[in-house]
């Protein structure tokens, strides 16, 4: 009985392994991934824009960029440029001009976490706004218009 569940489990194991590495699912897992970065910098601007005032809710949203954007690259692996999907081409044709408009965004957002930290208004809004540019800059290039 002991072994059976043992050969079960590793089966088991093997195939959520396998099915892992399908590109459709980093297709959805890279989704998630910039829809929640989009929702904590949307909740992060009602804060910095002074709309809102959530105590100490500004450093969660700001670590969350922060830690969202520290390898961007990596959700957007050969193989995964097809399907359902806004990525253009030119992530996988022009990987290092994707890759640097990546890092703007890993930095951007690392500083911004950075000013949240040290309570420093000024850097806040202008971390900020560099957060935006970095993500808009990105999507100008290397993501369709919707219809």
């Amino acid at each position: 009985m002991y072994k059976t569940a043992v050969i079960a489990a590793a089966l088991i194991a093997a195939t959520a392994s396998a099915q892992a590495e399908e590109p459709e699912n980093y297709i959805k897992y890279r989704q998630a991934v910039m829809k929640a970065i989009g929702g904590h910098a949307g909740a992060a601007g009602q804060i910095v824009r002074g709309k809102v005032s959530p105590e100490g809710a500004l450093a969660m949203h700001a670590d969350a960029l922060a830690a969202l954007n520290a390898d961007i690259s990596s959700l957007f692996p050969e193989g995964s440029d097809f399907g359902e999907t806004r990525a253009k081409e030119e992530i996988w044709s022009d990987r290092a001009a994707f890759d640097k408009a990546a890092g703007d965004a890993k930095t951007a957002t690392a500083a911004f976490a950075a000013a949240v930290a040290a309570g420093d208004k000024e850097k806040i809004g202008a971390t900020y706004r560099d957060v935006g540019e970095s993500c808009k800059t990105c999507h100008k290039q290397f993501r369709e218009k919707k219809n």
